[in-house]
């Protein structure tokens, strides 16, 4: 998978071999907590995309998610988001039903249906994570 950063306020994410990447078009581009933003969304939205094609029986080595945003004021904030679905392999009759499938992926859901934020400050540092338990005796490591 590759997130590519687009511009401030555009991610696009596609399918790739290998781990994923996130790429930029220089290295003065910064990845701000937008671009996250964005590419939680795209990552989702693709992730249930990929589902569905698969239950359909549907090629989609080709779809590519672009996510964008603009910006809202008082207070400061993403005020709208856009996702375009390009999926040149999708044919004409099902790319209805593709969108609507799009629309179930949850961080689309929690950004349509706003969360409960509560801010905790914590007494004291912060602990380490925990370690990974390691592997039982015959196993590969």
């Amino acid at each position: 998978m590759k997130l590519t950063l687009l511009a401030e306020d555009r991610v696009r994410y596609e399918l790739t071999t290998g781990p994923l990447t996130v790429e930029a078009p220089s290295a003065d581009t910064e990845f701000s907590p937008f671009h996250m933003l964005g590419g939680s969304l795209a990552s989702c939205t693709f992730t249930v995309l990929a589902s569905w094609a698969g239950n359909a029986k549907l090629d989609f080595t080709d779809l590519v998610i672009e996510v964008s945003w603009t910006f809202a004021e008082q207070p400061h904030r993403v005020g709208a988001m856009t996702i375009d679905l390009r999926w040149p392999s999708l044919p004409a009759n099902r790319r209805e039903a593709a969108r609507r499938a799009a629309n179930l992926c949850t961080v689309h859901h929690t950004l349509e249906h706003l969360p409960t934020l509560t801010t905790v400050m914590q007494d004291g540092p912060a602990t380490a994570p925990a370690a990974a338990p390691a592997p039982a005796s015959g196993e590969a490591a």
